[in-house]
């Protein structure tokens, strides 16, 4: 099975939704344990690297794609 691939800032799917409704996960800490918050109540949740992989449906938005530099042509 392919190892899931997230970074620092990437916003995340879960597969059971916040208590709040929200399901998007902002990641804030990386390490052995994984911080994630809530995109809709700014909660902050401390879980183990491998139930994080485990619960993790996908990434929504990731670091990488906002950061990359738009070209611009004139």
């Amino acid at each position: 099975m392919e190892r899931k691939q997230f970074e620092l800032g990437d916003i995340v799917q879960m597969k059971k939704p916040h208590p709040c409704g929200s399901n998007e996960m902002e990641i804030i800490r990386m390490g052995m344990d994984i911080r994630i918050k809530c995109v809709g109540c700014k909660h902050s949740v401390l879980v183990p690297r491998a139930k994080f992989e485990k619960n993790m449906k996908k990434v929504l938005r990731s670091v990488n794609d906002a950061s990359e530099p738009a070209s611009t042509t004139e």
